[in-house]
């Protein structure tokens, strides 16, 4: 027998396979979700909340025979045509609130942007000066005190028509708290801006843009959310009395002809625009002042 014959075989060697490793697993997917369910925790659901509690008040408080109040469900029922169909248009005055809403924002627009760049303008001169200050400071707290209804008889003498005299009112509102919070701004700029603008020997332009309108944007648009809040305001008591197509027409023509319900789906429009106006000016503000005007 030989040698080799006695020689123990080895065991043959396992050649090593392909492991398949699983692919790591990304949280993109359960952030995003876990992101979004604490966004609607904190800010959706606790409004959804308190608005289903009133609207369940509302309906037992008013559903009863000889309520002086329609209940919601008697506003769906009598108004879904408003609610449901903003746009429609079956006549010259007879439109769907979306219409009348926009016809409303536009005096609006012409009144407030107005208000805002003379309200930004001759509260940063008059911030420049403590004596300026001194001297215009009462005659604006008290003519901001003044109901924007108070202003109508006279703009319609003045102008003579009843559109010019609603943007003038809605001017004459707003103005106020723009030119008083812009003139606080330029108040609290830090000297040491001042002392650099004077060494750089800014003009009164390079001045107003580099230095005076960032570090007074706080102030600036803080004005600007109190004038566009009252802006709205003006324009649908204007309109009660001077007429035309817009929201404040609108209710005052549904109350002459006992719409309750009509009534209250204007509010929830109205409500819903100054709403979205004032979050407007305030994302505007935040992107002008990098998030300081918060």
């Amino acid at each position: 027998m030989s040698v080799t014959a006695l020689k123990p075989k080895a065991a043959p060697v396992a050649k090593p396979s392909a492991q398949v490793l699983p692919l790591p697993v990304t949280p993109r997917r359960s952030n995003r979700a876990a992101a979004a369910g604490r966004v609607f925790a904190e800010r959706i659901a606790p409004p959804l909340v308190v608005l289903t509690v009133l609207l369940a008040i509302w309906q037992l408080a008013f559903s009863g025979v000889g309520s002086s109040l329609p209940a919601p469900s008697d506003v769906w029922t009598q108004s879904r045509e408003l609610i449901t169909s903003p746009f429609y248009v079956y006549g010259t005055q007879d439109i769907g609130l979306g219409w009348r809403v926009l016809t409303s924002l536009e005096r609006v627009a012409y009144g407030f942007g107005l208000a805002a760049v003379v309200g930004v303008l001759v509260g940063a001169v008059i911030g420049q000066s403590v004596l300026m200050m001194r001297g215009f400071d009462p005659i604006f707290q008290v003519l901001r005190t003044v109901p924007p209804l108070a202003w109508l008889p006279i703009s319609l003498a003045a102008f003579m028509d009843s559109r010019p005299s609603a943007i003038f009112v809605i001017f004459i509102t707003a103005i106020w708290p723009i030119i008083i919070n812009t003139a606080a701004g330029v108040r609290a700029i830090p000297q040491d801006y001042r002392n650099v603008a004077a060494v750089l020997r800014l003009n009164q332009v390079e001045f107003f843009w580099k230095i005076m309108v960032p570090s007074a944007a706080p102030y600036i648009f803080s004005g600007l959310r109190i004038g566009v809040g009252l802006s709205w305001l003006a324009i649908v008591a204007a309109e009660m009395l001077t007429g035309g197509v817009g929201i404040g027409f609108f209710i005052w023509d549904a109350w002459n002809s006992s719409r309750l319900t009509d009534i209250i789906v204007a509010l929830l429009y109205i409500g819903v625009t100054g709403f979205v106006l004032d979050r407007l000016v305030g994302w505007i503000g935040r992107v002008v002042s990098r998030g300081t005007s918060e």
